[in-house]
């Protein structure tokens, strides 16, 4: 029997989110410090993407004051990179995804007041809810992994600032194009931080460190088959699929990032149960909100399709959709 659009589409999807749960592997093996990893990243990626026409004809055609607008947008991608390698760096890559699940609980918060709308108190019930669950992965660390996990929350925060400033500019320009603009803006701003960001800790690192040939192969398979492979791949899939199913599925990035960090790096070894009891916790209210939030939406003939593919060359699963 011939596989339907939408189970493809949902096969499709889940194996981006693979890809995505890959990218804290790959930053706990890349032995470059955060700023040099996150710096050649983002090189990398707009590099590829010079060489598509289709992303030089949607430049010409955003306005300046746009491009200005995805331009600072990408100075918060590049700190949001930069703090969730930190978090990696500082802690371990089970750490850091975590504290990314923390994404849409910030964005509850930050989304209304940019998209100038009321806050729901289902919102303010998703931000309590995680509370224990942050507590019990706070004691669920070693002590010299708390500023691992104080830089991995600042990085999901991060990540609602410039999700909700992206939705609000959706549908202007084309998202190759956004995503070229974002990361090349990024790389810029990184450049110009370096001297600073090497005062603070965790970050003390020059920037333009070459990678040896283990570190540049993986920083190729981060940039192309974690960033770009899965960007192309959703953009296609999230032709067919509801919100609702894109949500349920990116919320696993954080599991199959958690899975993948046991059996490859032995990361279980590190931490207590406390901080799996933590991560429970937390997992489940982020997959509670959108069923509840489906739930206490209007009844619908067909569900509406993911409306928000904007963000998904610049910050991996997270807060792709409403």
């Amino acid at each position: 029997m011939p596989m339907t659009d939408r189970a493809r589409a949902q096969l499709q999807i889940h194996f981006c989110v693979l890809l995505w749960g890959f990218t804290a592997i790959l930053g706990k093996l890349i032995t470059l410090p955060a700023l040099p990893l996150v710096w050649w990243r983002m090189l990398l990626v707009v590099a590829t993407l010079a060489l598509l026409p289709r992303v030089w004809r949607g430049l010409r055609a955003l306005p300046s004051r746009l491009l200005l607008a995805y331009a600072g947008i990408g100075v918060l991608v590049a700190l949001h990179w930069l703090t969730f390698y930190g978090a990696i760096k500082l802690a371990n890559a089970s750490v850091a995804a975590t504290c990314i699940a923390l994404a849409p609980v910030f964005t509850a918060v930050i989304e209304p007041w940019v998209a100038r709308r009321p806050f729901r108190p289902r919102e303010l019930a998703l931000g309590v809810a995680v509370l224990p669950g942050v507590a019990l992965v706070v004691g669920g660390v070693p002590d010299g992994m708390r500023l691992g996990v104080a830089v991995g929350a600042l990085s999901a925060l991060l990540v609602a600032v410039f999700g909700s400033f992206n939705k609000r500019l959706v549908e202007h320009a084309d998202p190759l194009t956004v995503t070229a603009v974002e990361l090349g803006a990024g790389t810029v701003a990184l450049t110009a931080m370096a001297p600073l960001l090497v005062l603070l800790p965790g970050f003390s690192s020059e920037l333009l460190v070459m990678p040896g040939l283990a570190d540049g192969t993986l920083l190729l398979v981060l940039a192309l088959g974690c960033t770009l492979l899965p960007f192309a791949l959703s953009l296609v899939a999230l032709r067919h699929l509801s919100a609702y199913t894109v949500q349920l599925a990116t919320n696993l990035e954080p599991v199959y990032a958690i899975v993948l960090a046991a059996l490859l790096l032995g990361e279980q070894r590190e931490l207590t149960p406390l901080f799996y009891l933590g991560v429970a916790v937390i997992l489940g209210a982020v997959f509670l909100d959108p069923l509840l939030a489906r739930r206490s939406a209007p009844t619908t003939a067909a569900e509406p399709e993911v409306q928000h593919p904007e963000v998904l060359g610049t910050s991996e699963a997270k807060q792709m959709v409403d």
